[in-house]
């Protein structure tokens, strides 16, 4: 029965992508599905609805969090962070340093913003622009874009993703950033390398848009526009918790706001809730977005994969493709079994949240301490989802730069970092057993 309710709930999630429906109806289905599960096994309908409430309180402090995150990303567009940011780096894009500049500065934007959609959104349309001027291959440049808007995805002390590990794992945001580095090293500068031969061999030309003429439509810069990053910056580096630091923020956005844009009041409070919309329609293509809406859908996502785990944890569900992942694990390691479990679950899921969620739920017993469980997932779940053609973490960034789902192959960095970590494990796991059994 175990089977035939998780591939039922797989069915369901598949036909939503195939129909183009959004999938919370496919976690509505689960979650009703889980339940008549729960039910047949011999729970009352009150005690799975305590299960499922249990679930939930256990993301109460990350759905805070995602409302901040809502509110900064808006207050970031309209009161000129971004774009200031984005007009001062763009000047170093060429015909030959194109590939290398869009991954370096979709790192840039996504460890600043925490978003990789809200850094598609920005700085990755404006590079696929710059590669359609400069004649360079879509799908290359697509793929340096993917690399990076997920780069920070990972690293930013204010992604979404890094946070939901963080709560998963009981682990700090900031702890896992800084064990977080000595595994991006590697990758980040192989990617570098190949993103420099490629942009080297590469026969584009053509001169970039002025992006300093298209934005002053819409503001008129100053240095103060920066001071919501500058603090986000600080604070993360001083490790002030992460609810503060982007409270801090807002409130310079706000004052920014105020007092350089001279927005009124009701403006700004309107923009935190729908998000930032701006009036030339050019700008609006490049910089629209963010608010508490634009987290509603991720927030009901993680309400209802936590109402699963709930489930998950008190009916069994899980228990014989547990068993599976346990014995797997012991053949490759633990971090090869998280590895394979995200690849699957990426496929299944179709979805970053609920791809992390899965990963955590079926591999939390492994025998890994939370702290390298929390980076397991971070160079599991949260890079392999992206790499899933079908996948909304892959076809809604690509589709918001305007570049082919086919980039994906060109994602160097969310290729090279699992292959470095699962290489790294295995002649570590094989220098062990050579000590232990010499020849």
């Amino acid at each position: 029965m175990e089977l035939l309710t998780l591939g039922l709930f797989c069915g369901a999630l598949l036909g939503c992508i195939l129909l183009h429906w959004s999938i919370l109806y496919a976690l509505v289905f689960g979650l009703a599905l889980f339940w008549i599960y729960g039910r047949k096994k011999g729970f009352h309908w009150g005690q799975l609805a305590h299960m499922s409430l249990t679930g939930i309180k256990t993301a109460k402090n990350i759905l805070v969090v995602f409302l901040l995150i809502g509110m900064l990303t808006a207050l970031w567009r309209a009161c000129g962070t971004v774009p200031l940011i984005i007009c001062e780096s763009v000047g170093l894009i060429g015909p030959h340093t194109m590939l290398l500049m869009a991954f370096l500065l979709n790192c840039g934007i996504s460890v600043l913003t925490g978003t990789a959609f809200g850094t598609a959104a920005t700085m990755g349309v404006i590079c696929m622009t710059m590669a359609v001027t400069l004649q360079v291959n879509p799908i290359l440049a697509g793929g340096a874009v993917l690399s990076g808007v997920f780069f920070g995805d990972r690293l930013s002390p204010v992604s979404t993703s890094a946070l939901l590990v963080g709560e998963l794992t009981g682990t700090s945001v900031f702890d896992n950033i800084r064990r977080m580095l000595p595994t991006t090293v590697a990758p980040f500068l192989l990617s570098c390398a190949i993103y420099g031969v490629l942009g080297f061999l590469s026969h584009g030309g053509g001169e970039p848009p002025d992006l300093w003429l298209l934005f002053s439509k819409e503001f008129s810069f100053h240095w103060s526009m920066l001071l919501p990053a500058l603090a986000i910056l600080a604070l993360s580096i001083l490790k002030v918790q992460v609810k503060m630091a982007m409270a801090v923020s807002i409130g310079a956005g706000i004052l920014v706001c105020l007092f350089v844009r001279q927005l009124e009041l009701w403006e700004i409070l309107r923009l935190l809730v729908i998000g930032y919309q701006a009036i030339d329609p050019e700008v609006a293509s490049m910089l629209n977005g963010g608010g508490v809406v634009s987290m509603l859908q991720v927030a009901v996502i993680v309400c209802l994969s936590s109402a699963y785990a709930g489930i998950f944890q008190e009916t069994g569900l899980l228990n014989q493709v547990k068993a599976w992942i346990a014995h797997l694990s012991r053949r490759i390691g633990p971090y090869g079994g998280i590895l394979v479990t995200s690849i699957f679950g990426g496929m299944v899921s179709c979805n970053q949240t609920l791809n992390i969620m899965l990963t955590y739920q079926l591999c939390d017993d492994l025998g890994e301490e939370p702290a390298a469980l929390a980076i397991d997932l971070e160079d599991t779940a949260v890079v392999v989802s992206p790499l899933i053609p079908w996948s909304i973490a892959c076809t809604a960034p690509m589709a918001s730069i305007g570049a082919p789902v086919a980039g994906a192959v060109a994602a160097c960095f969310l290729y090279l970092l699992p292959i470095c970590r699962l290489v790294g494990k295995l002649c570590l796991q094989r220098g062990k057993r050579g000590v232990t059994h010499p020849i």
